[in-house]
């Protein structure tokens, strides 16, 4: 074998090599393992929100001949810190949506929000691509959607769990309301763990036109009822945040 060859074998062998199980030679300039590192998420600390248990959902009620849609989406990212009410400078926290993965009418949805009976794959991702479209959400120009906390105040205790009334800004569509709700708290070792309160928006209040179709007979309305369940990260007694 000459030595042209044996160079031209060692570039198969490498390149072969490369697309089974190393780098792949389309579209992709990392490693598979080093994009994997860069992917995971860094471990949260006390206060942040957990992005894997907190979710919201969303009751979208029918107009005229349409049907009412329950939504299931999670949480991108976000903090809170109940020891801030309206005396101090500092704010509360800031709760990040990924309207991106918002789903339309999951079995989820549809128990959290107490409508009755499952709706068929194909009509759901139906209703799901046009809520994600440019003609509602239009999540590819506005992706996420925030609630800046400005105050988290104590108010009262509900079956020996405190409630707290959280005031602050919503962001939805490019679109800035003041927002407050009342949240109501379960602890875990006399720290908040879970906070879950509602509230109802009006589409046409954050510049979106309501869904309709069929020269307006079938649609939805414009309120929409919206549920936040927020799982926070606590430490424990020890000082040391909980496992996962």
């Amino acid at each position: 074998m000459t030595r042209l060859q044996s160079r031209i074998l060692s570039l198969v062998i490498i390149i072969g090599g490369m697309s089974a199980g190393g780098w792949p030679i389309a579209g992709q300039t990392t490693p598979p393992s080093v994009t994997k590192a860069n992917d995971k998420q860094p471990a949260l600390k006390p206060g942040q929100i957990d992005p894997e248990k907190s979710r919201v959902y969303i009751h979208v009620s029918k107009k005229r001949l349409g049907h009412d849609h329950a939504i299931e989406g999670r949480i991108k990212s976000g903090s809170i810190n109940l020891k801030t009410d309206k005396s101090t400078a500092k704010e509360a926290g800031l709760i990040e949506f990924d309207l991106g993965s918002f789903s339309a009418d999951t079995d989820a949805a549809r128990k959290y929000v107490e409508l009755k009976g499952a709706i068929a794959e194909a009509t759901r991702e139906q209703v799901t691509e046009t809520m994600l479209g440019s003609d509602v959400l239009d999540v590819e120009q506005f992706p996420r959607a925030t609630f800046k906390i400005k105050s988290a105040e104590l108010r009262s205790a509900k079956n020996g769990d405190p409630v707290y009334t959280l005031q602050g800004d919503f962001t939805l569509h490019g679109k800035t309301r003041p927002l407050s709700l009342s949240t109501q708290s379960e602890l875990q070792d006399g720290k908040v763990r879970r906070l879950r309160g509602d509230f109802t928006i009006l589409q046409s209040d954050f510049g979106i036109t309501p869904y309709k179709a069929a020269l307006g007979t079938v649609g939805v309305a414009d309120e929409l009822k919206i549920w936040g369940d927020i799982w926070i990260v606590v430490e424990d007694p020890a000082g040391k945040k909980e496992r996962k």
